[in-house]
């Protein structure tokens, strides 16, 4: 009967566990914890330790079963209670990934630095984002590699200038309000002539000057300077300034017009790339004159109250529900404030965390 007790002789104990790995006074101490819960516990999600830790037990090799020893806890620990030193590790220590998990936070980090990339940059020829497809498939021209320890928007800001220059690409101007005194016009202008400032409107009122302009990126911290050196000051209308249409547009090429295979990264197959993005672009501007004369004659049959928008296709009304878009209106319109435009809640979103954001248009 105690021979039945027995487990398998072929047992891998602590084989299907997440690993927390540290390693202190050229020591190496790891911990056994619940696939999952580790970055729900770090990120604050999870509370409780009990329920990451499989046991409260710290190794020398999980894998293996071998138990760190107490002298060696002490000797980098400065004591032995295993609950305080599970929280160190759990605090400090470098999670440890199997293949597919790592493939798959590469891939997920992959697509975030991609939808930064598409946010930021527009094509030079239509003002216009690329589409997130096109976006990746630059960066699988110029062998872009994932560096997990790097920030995803620090890291995009890098792949734009490596892909600037390949393929006609370009930051989206940042579109401003400057304010100065009358006084000061004539040096205001000299400098966004420098700048290469889009001059958008100008008004004069009580013995100031209103410039509406849209500005690379690159220069907001120079303008920001010199205007408040003129006794002015700067507003920031849109931190991503592009024409108008550009998602129907991107979602509409992407339904409609399968994409070619892509040679091997070769001076040719760059070429013909850039070739085939002019190609697109015209193809997808006429699209749209197209599409708007066909809407403009046919009667939308689906209307949004919230945002006051009308959509022909089903699809995209459906899917217009799930758009930030959409859930900003509705916490606007309990405020019993009137819609905004897709364009409009775009700058009126951007507005909110701008400030956090500056850091990132210094090249």
């Amino acid at each position: 009967m105690s021979r039945s007790l027995l487990q398998p002789i072929g047992q891998k104990r602590l084989t299907n566990v997440a690993v927390v790995r540290l390693k202190k006074h050229g020591l190496r101490f790891e911990i056994a914890c619940y696939k999952n819960k580790v970055l729900s516990w770090r990120s604050g999600v999870e509370k409780d330790l009990d329920e990451v830790l499989q046991s409260q037990t710290v190794y020398s090799n999980v894998s293996k079963g071998v138990l760190a020893k107490s002298k060696d806890l002490i000797a980098a620990f400065g004591t032995d209670d295993q609950s305080k030193i599970c929280l160190e590790i759990m605090e400090k220590g470098e999670l440890q990934v199997a293949g597919k998990e790592r493939d798959s936070q590469l891939s997920s980090q992959f697509r975030d630095i991609a939808t930064i990339i598409m946010e930021k940059t527009i094509n030079p020829q239509t003002n216009r984002p690329y589409p997130i497809s096109m976006i990746e498939r630059f960066m699988h021209e110029i062998h872009f590699a994932v560096d997990p320890n790097q920030n995803s928007k620090k890291q995009a800001l890098e792949v734009i200038r490596e892909i600037q220059k390949h393929f006609p690409i370009r930051r989206c101007p940042m579109r401003l309000r400057l304010v100065v005194p009358e006084k000061s016009a004539s040096a205001l202008q000299e400098k966004l002539d420098s700048w290469g400032a889009d001059i958008k409107s100008k008004e004069q009122s009580e013995k100031q000057l209103h410039i509406a302009c849209e500005i690379e990126p690159g220069a907001f911290r120079e303008c920001d300077s010199f205007v408040r050196s003129l006794s002015g000051w700067v507003e920031i209308l849109s931190i991503s300034a592009h024409a108008e249409g550009e998602t129907q547009v991107d979602q509409q090429e992407e339904l409609d017009e399968p994409r070619p295979r892509l040679a091997k990264a070769t001076t040719n197959s760059i070429d013909q790339l850039a070739t085939e993005i002019q190609r697109q672009d015209l193809s997808a501007s006429t699209r749209v004159i197209d599409e708007g004369r066909s809407t403009t004659a046919r009667a939308a049959k689906n209307r949004c109250s919230t945002c006051d928008a009308t959509f022909e296709d089903a699809s995209l009304y459906r899917e217009h529900f799930k758009s930030e878009w959409h859930k900003h209106n509705l916490r606007r319109k309990t405020r019993q404030l009137h819609p905004l435009s897709a364009e409009e809640c775009l700058a009126d979103m951007d507005s909110g965390d701008y400030k956090a954001d500056l850091g990132n248009y210094s090249f």
